[in-house]
């Protein structure tokens, strides 16, 4: 993808969120301003990763990335989503095990060559992309656990039910961009 619009998202959410820390610090709401805050740091990975790396995603991961942040961050923890009962499972989830299989085909086209692909069967590339999703899925799931139990938080608040249903979402999620993937390749499939 080319450097200025991966820029330009970097530094507009940024730029965002730097104007809702401002509001919410000069309002006293230490809660979303504190969101601000993380939201700055998020908004600027991309472009820290870009300036100093020379790490450039693909158009889907970037705009994927951007929008699991405006959903979570901006809508879900400032504007109070997270109350409706679907907004965290399935919406979020889904939409977070799109953005890790996003990455997987980012991470692919980085590590692997043209000729290398050409020779993976559309089989593989749909398990590597399903997996590597639903791994994500898993290890967010697992932190959530950890933070529960270690720093006394309340993430997994459905218990069971909450950490099962948020891995079927990110299963899905995942599954829609395993198949998208697989069916646009240009390999050869399995005989």
């Amino acid at each position: 993808m080319k450097r200025g619009f991966q820029t330009i998202l970097s530094l507009g959410y940024a730029i965002l969120m730097v104007a809702l820390f401002v509001i919410f610090f000069l309002k006293g709401d230490t809660y979303r301003y504190q969101i601000a805050i993380g939201g700055i740091i998020c908004g600027l990975i991309p472009f820290a990763l870009d300036k100093f790396l020379k790490i450039r995603f693909t158009l889907p991961f970037i705009i994927s990335y951007f929008a699991f942040l405006i959903a979570s961050q901006c809508l879900g923890s400032m504007l109070g989503l997270y109350s409706l009962g679907w907004w965290d499972t399935p919406f979020l989830h889904l939409l977070s095990g799109a953005l890790i299989s996003f990455l997987a085909v980012d991470l692919m086209e980085k590590f692997t060559t043209d000729q290398s692909r050409s020779e993976m069967s559309a089989w593989f590339i749909f398990l590597y992309v399903l997996s590597f999703g639903v791994f994500g899925g898993v290890l967010w799931e697992i932190y959530e656990f950890s933070a529960d139990q270690f720093i006394g938080t309340t993430t997994q608040g459905g218990g069971n039910f909450d950490t099962m249903t948020d891995l079927v979402a990110d299963t899905v999620g995942a599954l829609i961009i395993a198949i998208w993937v697989a069916r646009r390749s240009k390999v050869k499939t399995i005989k």
